[in-house]
């Protein structure tokens, strides 16, 4: 966890800062576009089946309001791989000034991944969403934050591992650390579910799994 700790003391660093500030103005158009989006399709779905104005009203609120937080961690991390380069640089730079200089991806690679871990939390979220609603009370919560924390870890890390080795090697490597990737991908899994905090998973995320990256044994 100790990554974790000096991903989070790093938010005072400019580049980290100029990263949340593009991110959050590009998520609140993204979540605008989002929720005017949930509305209208909620509003048609529910139109074509003729129900009562006032229970159309009441569930047309409440699936607007879980669709549009449903997508909107995918959408933050996918506008977030746009900064990832930036992010990790500025780790190295404090942290690892005696590494060598990386030769990331090109950037329809980091897009595709970018595109691809977003879907993948998208999808396991709503697993996790399912998982928080058993009936045995803690065990569901408990299982989502681990799906969710697998996701979000296990994307990071091997994107961030991708800018010093191929694919191959980046998902070996994720392989020895897993433990090292589930724990703060677990305490990012519990901070998106908190506004605001959701915001800074993909910056503090993206920080920690180079810190892990660069304490592993290679």
């Amino acid at each position: 966890m100790k990554a974790l700790w000096l991903a989070v003391a790093q938010l005072d660093d400019p580049a980290c800062l100029s990263v949340l500030i593009h991110s959050v103005l590009l998520s609140l158009v993204a979540y605008a576009i989002l929720l005017g989006g949930s509305i209208w399709g909620v509003h048609e779905m529910l139109a074509a089946v003729h129900w009562p104005g006032w229970l159309a009203a009441i569930i047309g609120t409440l699936g607007v309001v879980l669709l549009a937080f449903w997508l909107f961690l995918p959408t933050v991390i996918l506008i977030a791989t746009l900064y990832m380069e930036r992010i990790a640089r500025a780790v190295d730079a404090r942290h690892y000034p005696y590494f060598p200089s990386p030769e990331p991806a090109p950037l329809s690679v980091q897009l595709w991944d970018g595109l691809t871990l977003a879907v993948r939390v998208l999808l396991l979220n709503l697993v996790a969403l399912a998982l928080a609603f058993l009936p045995i009370p803690g065990i569901g919560l408990a299982l989502a934050i681990l799906v969710s924390g697998w996701a979000i870890g296990r994307g990071l890390f091997v994107a961030v591992a991708m800018r010093r080795m191929d694919r191959g090697p980046a998902q070996a490597l994720y392989r020895s650390r897993r433990m090292a990737v589930l724990l703060p991908g677990m305490a990012l899994a519990v901070a998106a579910m908190v506004p605001g905090l959701n915001l800074l998973v993909p910056i503090v995320g993206t920080a920690a799994m180079v810190h892990v990256l660069n304490r592993s044994p290679r």
